[in-house]
């Protein structure tokens, strides 16, 4: 079992930057396909970014594509969300999720992860 832990929200103002980070600690870390998701108030919790166990593959949500970048840092056992450009509708609490996902899962399924953050708000100001 693996325990995740966020870090790196705030405040931002629009067109700026932040940096999301998870902390993994538990079996290795290196097996797990890790994504982001987000959730506003009200709202249901969205598939953001996710990447597979070596970081050979990504993807995005198109309303964060070319915005937001995903990267892994196996020999850290840390991942990341790096937010550029930032706009007031990414405000949300963001979670880091990991699972093991068989092949031809549909990854941004929040339903597909098991082993979930507490969340770190992020709050753009516009």
């Amino acid at each position: 079992q693996v325990q995740l832990v966020e870090s790196g929200g705030g405040l931002g103002q629009a067109g700026g930057s932040l940096r999301l980070s998870c902390a993994v600690s538990g079996r290795t870390f290196s097996r797990y396909d890790m994504a982001w998701f987000r959730q506003a108030p009200g709202k249901e919790r969205d598939f953001v970014a996710a990447t597979t166990w070596n970081g050979g593959r990504t993807s995005y949500a198109d309303s964060v594509k070319g915005r937001f970048t995903i990267s892994r840092d196996n020999a850290k056992n840390t991942a990341y969300l790096q937010m550029n450009s930032l706009k007031p509708e990414d405000t949300a609490v963001y979670y880091c999720a990991a699972e093991r996902l068989p092949l031809n899962s549909d990854y941004t399924l929040p339903t597909a992860y098991h082993t979930w953050g507490q969340g770190t708000q992020v709050t753009v100001s516009s």
